[in-house]
């Protein structure tokens, strides 16, 4: 085996941004890249919808480990919404539940939307992935059975009403990790008194990636073809670079693959990335102020 051809390798490790076309589940996103790359550590940081599209962030190789702290962190969405109607899933999959006469001004949208900005207490959309006694809301409200999920509390940063064309409206929407667009959708109709249903969502950010670091899934099946999709990778230390960091130096970081603490009279309040002099992540950090001392919390290759 011709291994330029047929790179199998476990050691490779960073980021790809997909701009998800609408159809695919996040999931078959992933298996393709899987497939494309031959890892079989992949992974996304966060699921859209099918009928959604945008930025995927998908972790490959040790990067996958990084998912927890990639996945908690803020999103950016255009979301369509029509108003005058409702469904049972919030949006154009579902069966219309209820219609209504839609006598709204701009300012009002305007208002509404503002009512929703802040730390607020949403309940996820009864068609959702959220587990109620171990099974999917999902498939207990396709069998017809009551599903009443609890609130969850998220931030909505901000809600910019950029487009109104009665009853349409286009958002962007600003928000923390774990907010539904689609209840925002319906709670915003159910404040109006008229109705509402998202049409059409696309993810613009997703953390520190946005649209313009994002490939399309037929580019990156193209450089699989041709062996050079690595030139769409982004390096692990790059996932997290809002971060503070501290460089390691070639004896410590052989000390941090052990698992070894390294001495530092001053360091940061929060976790850092450590990285090699060559720019290469070799883990996360944490810093022991009483014993001057970072303690290693993560390390991504040994």
């Amino acid at each position: 085996m011709d291994e330029n051809k047929n790179p199998i390798n476990n050691t490779i490790s960073g980021v790809l941004i997909v701009d998800k076309p609408i159809g695919m589940t996040s999931h078959q996103v992933v298996q393709e890249i899987r497939k494309g790359t031959r890892i079989k550590r992949a992974g996304h940081t966060g699921t859209l919808d099918p009928r959604a599209s945008g930025v995927l962030v998908v972790l490959v190789g040790p990067a996958v480990r990084l998912s927890q702290y990639i996945s908690a962190e803020d999103k950016r969405y255009q979301a369509n919404i029509k108003l005058g109607e409702k469904t049972d899933t919030y949006d154009g999959e579902g069966k219309i539940t209820g219609t209504s006469d839609v006598e709204v001004t701009f300012e009002q949208l305007s208002g509404g939307l503002k009512q929703f900005v802040g730390e607020i207490k949403q309940v996820p959309p009864p068609y959702s992935a959220v587990k109620v006694k171990g099974k999917h809301a999902y498939d207990l409200a396709r069998k017809g059975e009551e599903v009443q999920l609890e609130p969850r509390l998220i931030n909505v940063y901000s809600l910019d009403l950029l487009e109104w064309a009665s009853p349409e409206a286009v958002v962007d929407v600003h928000c923390s990790s774990g907010t539904y667009v689609r209840s925002l959708a319906y709670d915003l109709g159910e404040l109006l008194g008229c109705g509402a249903y998202l049409t059409g969502l696309r993810r613009t950010k997703s953390g520190r990636f946005t649209l313009r670091d994002a490939t399309s899934l037929r580019k990156l099946q193209e450089a699989f073809e041709t062996n050079s999709w690595y030139q769409y990778l982004i390096p692990a230390a790059e996932a997290l670079s809002d971060w503070n960091s501290i460089t390691l130096s070639n004896e410590e970081v052989e000390a941090v693959k052990h698992g070894l603490r390294i001495p530092r009279e001053e360091g940061f309040d929060k976790m850092v990335r450590a990285i090699t002099e060559q720019g290469e992540l070799v883990g996360l950090m944490e810093y022991d102020p009483e014993n001057k001392e970072y303690q290693p919390r993560k390390v991504f290759f040994t």
